[in-house]
């Protein structure tokens, strides 16, 4: 029998795909005030890997991702992820989207996304929200797996994931 060990705390991050620069100023207020300051965050970046929110959200969207500055534990990314679908309802018009907030976690071995959505490599956590392995760390990096989204395995999100890493590493110390 092994001993039960309680894991690391890990460093929480956010994928914001949104059209409406007010909107983004809005969901970054809320986040803050409901889940934590925002320690780093990317530039906008289009959103151009998939059409799969264009027909709620209509075309021409960006992406931001977020760096929250406070450790948390793993199993509070159940209560995280249901936090940010409210955000996302309340910005909502005729029940459609207007942001996508994905919230995430960093751990020194890998990369969790929270989803509502059931698939065959993804995890029951709790309260209706799977964990999603979406990229694993070895030989000094993140690495994407065979069903990491496109956008998730370009360099350039890698990039940024490996030095949020350093800065949640130097956070465990």
């Amino acid at each position: 029998m092994g001993n039960i060990k309680q894991p690391k705390p890990v460093g929480l991050f956010a994928s914001i795909i949104y059209k409406d620069e007010e909107i983004l100023t809005g969901v970054l207020k809320i986040l803050e005030e409901k889940i934590g300051v925002i320690e780093d965050r990317t530039n906008v970046m289009a959103f151009n890997h998939t059409d799969y929110y264009e027909k709620e959200m209509g075309s021409g969207l960006n992406r931001i991702f977020i760096f929250f500055n406070n450790l948390i534990e793993r199993e509070s990314l159940i209560d995280i992820k249901l936090k940010t679908n409210e955000i996302e309802k309340f910005f909502s018009i005729n029940e459609k989207r207007q942001v996508n907030i994905d919230p995430g976690y960093i751990s020194l071995e890998n990369i969790i996304l929270a989803t509502t959505k059931n698939y065959t490599h993804r995890i029951y956590l709790g309260s209706g929200i799977y964990g999603d392995l979406t990229l694993i760390y070895k030989k000094g990096t993140y690495n994407p797996l065979e069903w990491t989204y496109p956008d998730y395995a370009s360099k350039d999100i890698i990039t940024i994931f490996n030095k949020w890493r350093n800065l949640y590493k130097r956070k465990l110390i």
